[in-house]
């Protein structure tokens, strides 16, 4: 496994975003996705020691792709130079939601959890509701003194307590959010040592683990919309 070949084909495509080159070098792009899924599988096999939910993932299945979706964007360049999965029991779908990785250079890497919920109005919902209904549990796993030292929760909100909800209760700030996730940055130096990285990443992600299964047990039930 070798981060730093990620590394430095991220970077290239990052100076040369575009068609011509990307193709020119499609060999180049197909080794880097190889280390990448193989870093992945070393990462998993660290979670499957405290989570095995995880373990009957195909690390191939969890990737996205690096093709930008340019159509309502300002911002014309067809790739997105980094590498990113999401890792579940349910593989990359983003509920039940688990540990989120993206290798891009510029010390813009980080591991991440949580759910990007603004565009599940259901689930946003249901996350609201269970923290209206189990705050202290929230408030213990988000001051824990180890959480704490990596993440803070981050997430759209709204400038008011959504209607329905006490303006008062203790958790008003965080009902106000619609996203509750997390983002743990990574240095490019961080990533070098590839003999390391993937038990210190699921390190993060142990301590990450809490607040995952809390906005799991609250999202217990929860369907993803029909396309």
């Amino acid at each position: 496994m070798n981060i730093q070949y990620i590394i430095d084909y991220l970077s290239a495509l990052s100076m040369n975003n575009n068609r011509e080159w990307y193709h020119a070098n499609k060999e180049d792009y197909k080794k880097a996705n190889a280390e990448f899924e193989q870093l992945l599988q070393e990462v998993m096999l660290e979670i499957g020691k405290y989570d095995g939910s995880i373990l009957h993932n195909n690390p191939k299945d969890l990737t996205f792709k690096i093709v930008r979706d340019t159509r309502f964007s300002h911002d014309k360049s067809p790739y997105n130079p980094a590498f990113r999965a999401h890792i579940s029991s349910e593989g990359k779908l983003p509920v039940p939601v688990g540990y989120y990785l993206m290798i891009k250079p510029g010390n813009q890497s980080f591991l991440g959890g949580g759910l990007f919920a603004d565009i599940f109005k259901d689930a946003t919902k249901m996350i609201r509701d269970y923290i209206a209904q189990n705050g202290e549990e929230w408030e213990a796993i988000i001051h824990d003194s180890e959480f704490e030292k990596y993440f803070t929760v981050q997430g759209t909100a709204l400038k008011k307590v959504p209607a329905g909800y006490d303006k008062e209760h203790p958790q008003a700030e965080y009902i106000k959010f619609k996203s509750w996730y997390l983002e743990c940055p990574l240095k490019d130096e961080e990533l070098s040592d590839a003999a390391t990285f993937p038990a210190k990443a699921a390190e993060i992600f142990r301590i990450m683990k809490p607040f995952n299964d809390y906005l799991n047990k609250a999202l217990m039930g929860f369907q993803m919309p029909a396309r």
